[in-house]
């Protein structure tokens, strides 16, 4: 007779039955998420690789779509305009989430806090991601113009003289950054407050009894608890703004001199100005392989020692 513990050693059996409810526990998933997967496929993947395949044509919308290879590849790495577009890109990308992903951390804490009118600021704050782009980029070409716009005017009226901030090749991305910053502040701002109302107060509180004051549970047990969030902000926000578009091109048109001329603005010209399909998805296609590069390394090196 076999005991207790030889019985828990033996293969557990599955009855015909048993293995058919099983299958139908995953059968009743499956059916739950396949309306998304087929708008997936046909909204999504599909046009991926239809854009995929198009890079290696000369794809204009009127006449032949000749099979040319990696044609458009080799144009790109000669092109020195999209040399401008990427170096502009990358720029912005890098200030504007490294604003984004540390700036509303701060911002989050204090609002995190307990005090009279404290929805009232959640809700300033957040109130301009609503905001259209074409809405934000006509109010700031309204504010930050050097001859007629509002913010120069009252530096003037301070004895300042006019700052280009938008008409000047050092001063354009970072005044599309911090643009950015107060537009999209909402955004990263809110996924830290979820995350900070999910640390357990209990520890808040051992601090304190321990001695510990408002920075040293900020450094100490804030920031460490936020790892995760912060990565998730960051990657979020690096992938967000490496596809910049509206900003240059409502605000300063590429200008000045193709000094905010990002990798979005030259696709969108070359395919639906010059109409040149191919090379527009071959610069699509690039882009979203160094997105995914930049995303591996932010995971490789950011995902290091998160606390759960």
């Amino acid at each position: 007779m076999i005991g207790r513990l030889g019985r828990s050693l033996l293969p557990e059996r599955h009855s015909a039955s048993g293995t058919w409810r099983s299958w139908k526990w995953y059968l009743g998933n499956y059916i739950f998420i396949l309306p998304f997967m087929i708008l997936f496929c046909i909204f999504i993947l599909r046009p991926i690789l239809a854009s995929f395949q198009m890079s290696f044509f000369r794809w204009e919308i009127f006449g032949p779509k000749p099979f040319i290879g990696f044609e458009n590849y080799e144009e790109l790495l000669t092109d020195d305009l999209w040399w401008v577009a990427l170096r502009n890109t990358v720029y912005f990308a890098f200030l504007t989430s490294a604003l984004l992903t540390t700036i509303p951390i701060f911002i989050a804490i204090a609002l995190n806090m307990p005090f009279r009118g404290r929805n009232v600021f959640r809700t300033l704050f957040f109130f301009p991601y609503v905001l259209s782009a074409s809405v934000v980029g006509l109010v700031m070409r309204w504010l930050l113009g050097q001859q007629f716009g509002i913010v120069n005017h009252l530096l003037g009226s301070a004895g300042i003289g006019p700052i280009p901030f938008i008409a000047d090749s050092d001063l354009v991305i970072p005044s599309l950054s911090v643009i950015t910053l107060w537009w999209a502040f909402g955004f990263p701002m809110l996924i830290y407050l979820a995350g900070l109302s999910n640390i357990p107060q209990d520890i808040y509180e051992a601090a304190r009894i321990d001695g510990a004051r408002g920075w040293q549970m900020t450094r100490y047990i804030t920031i460490p608890l936020l790892r995760p969030i912060i990565l998730f902000v960051a990657v979020t926000q690096l992938i967000s703004h490496f596809q910049v578009f509206a900003q240059p091109y409502v605000i300063t048109n590429g200008g000045p001199a193709q000094d905010s001329f990002t990798v979005i603005f030259y696709m969108f010209r070359a395919a639906w100005t010059y109409f040149r399909m191919g090379f527009g998805t071959a610069m699509a296609v690039s882009l979203a392989v160094i997105i995914m590069a930049f995303t591996l390394l932010q995971f490789r090196f950011g995902g290091r020692r998160l606390e759960y």
